[in-house]
């Protein structure tokens, strides 16, 4: 089994982890729920989300804004390399809330993806930046007068899993799933050898040995 890094790094976590080993590893050390059972689907492409949590959260609304999308453009405004735009909007479709514009600006600051509990629009544009966007679905209604930022860099939740800030997200086509700081080495180490005794586990199959008695051989499935 290769021994894990002493700091595995985001780089190392593209290159050997996935959001489905990492929840096994959340489930060895106690956290059972950490991934929200919600239909958000990439958007714009199959790149794998690795960042830290830069969390925003959303309200509906139904008047006039006084100042239109004054805390959201903060936000955006803030990212830092690596980081994760979390737009925790309570499932709300009721206008896009992340588009072209937005993606530009993040990207400036070193954002590799946003997850959004709700809608987006711009698709098209997105995908031709190669950013990827998890969300809901689209919707072509721009957010003003119709949804704002309430809040920004405080704990929020997607459907009862709690995003803070700074905690480290990976989203790829099996789901999305937040590590909490605290937890974070052991998880990350426990997800290395893991992945790691997969590897020896399948080629063990494809050599010839029996699911059962690799099972029994390794302790791994």
């Amino acid at each position: 089994m290769t021994t894990p890094p002493d700091h595995i790094t985001m780089k190392d976590i593209r290159d050997n982890l996935y959001s489905a080993v990492i929840c096994d590893a959340l489930d060895a050390t106690g956290y059972r729920d950490q991934s929200p059972r919600v239909p958000l689907h990439q958007l714009t492409c199959a790149t794998m989300i690795v960042g830290r949590c830069r969390t925003t959260l959303w309200a509906d609304m139904f008047h006039e804004d006084p100042e239109p999308y004054d805390l959201e453009l903060n936000a955006v405004d803030s990212c830092q390399p690596d980081d994760v735009f979390i737009a925790a909007a309570g499932g709300s479709m009721r206008s896009g809330i992340w588009g072209e514009l937005l993606t530009t600006a993040v990207t400036n600051g070193g954002c590799v993806g946003a997850i959004v509990d709700g809608a987006v629009r711009d698709v098209g544009k997105i995908r031709e930046m190669n950013f990827p966007v998890v969300a809901r679905g689209t919707c072509l209604y721009d957010s003003k007068d119709r949804q704002r930022v309430v809040d920004r860099d405080v704990s929020v939740e997607i459907n009862g899993v709690r995003f803070c800030p700074g905690d480290l997200v990976i989203a790829d086509e099996d789901g999305i799933v937040v590590v909490p700081q605290k937890a974070e080495a052991e998880v990350l180490r426990l997800a290395w050898e893991k992945v790691h005794a997969e590897n020896e586990v399948r080629d063990a199959i494809r050599d010839g040995m029996k699911a059962v008695k690799a099972y029994e051989t390794y302790g791994v499935l």
